[in-house]
């Protein structure tokens, strides 16, 4: 079974699965197009860095209308978070959520995702496709285990980069940025490359950590193929 039919196969399960209703304790933008939202948490809510929950919003039209979102949050937080992008122009769940407040009911399902830590690595992100690792990194920072570790992150212009001081602080030199978009004296300018990836990569037995849209997924793994990584060092998940 591929890797996305293993993730469809699994949100189908969490449809089925247990419902909670949540309350909003804190909306606020991160980005021009991101928001963070900051719930009640169940009692004896569980996951793990990097996996995520069917949500809906609990209004009438809207009950039955899910969309898969990843805990951002830690594990033991009294609270869950999520880092969300927003599309407006879609007319779907996110551009309703700009439009939820304080007080207002999520519903969530179970918990499901194929993206955990497996040992240090290159973690390689895609506009919404670094949400995964947020709580990953958070993770390995409280528990001193950072150090190793990269985040190559791609997107369009340097406004599009989500938590982008967060990272540094969590990272430093590690956190590198590449824009498809938009040249500035900080960051890296294009697309990732095999080449580019040679440069950051010192051919040691690391994992690549991979999440975000399809094609840019399909590419680098095909870069990493050609690189001689080999399959079981390849950790991903495909965003739509």
């Amino acid at each position: 079974m591929n890797i996305f039919k293993r993730f469809l196969k699994n949100v189908q399960k969490a449809l089925a699965g247990e419902k909670y209703k949540v309350k909003i304790k804190e909306i606020s933008y991160i980005t021009h197009d991101v928001i963070n939202i900051v719930t009640e948490k169940p009692e004896n809510f569980k996951f793990n860095p990097g996996q995520a929950t069917n949500i809906a919003i609990n209004k009438n039209s809207w009950k039955n209308k899910e969309r898969p979102f990843t805990f951002t949050s830690l594990p033991d937080d009294e609270y869950l978070e999520f880092v969300i992008k927003t599309y407006p122009s879609h007319k779907g769940v996110t551009n309703e959520l700009l439009k939820v407040q304080k007080g207002d009911e999520l519903i969530l399902r179970d918990v499901y995702g194929t993206i955990s830590y497996k040992g240090e690595g290159i973690f390689i992100a895609g506009g919404a496709g670094i949400t995964p690792f947020i709580s990953i990194l958070r993770n390995l920072k409280l528990k001193n285990k950072i150090e190793g570790n990269k985040l190559i992150f791609a997107n369009k212009t340097k406004k599009d980069i989500i938590l982008k001081q967060e990272f540094k602080n969590l990272l430093g030199d590690n956190f590198i940025n590449i824009l498809s978009d938009e040249q500035t004296d900080e960051h890296y300018y294009g697309f990732i490359t095999e080449d580019f990836i040679k440069e950051h990569y010192d051919n040691s037995e690391k994992y690549f950590y991979l999440c975000g849209p399809p094609p840019m997924i399909d590419a680098v793994e095909k870069q990493l193929k050609n690189l001689n990584v080999e399959k079981k060092f390849i950790v991903k998940e495909k965003f739509q």
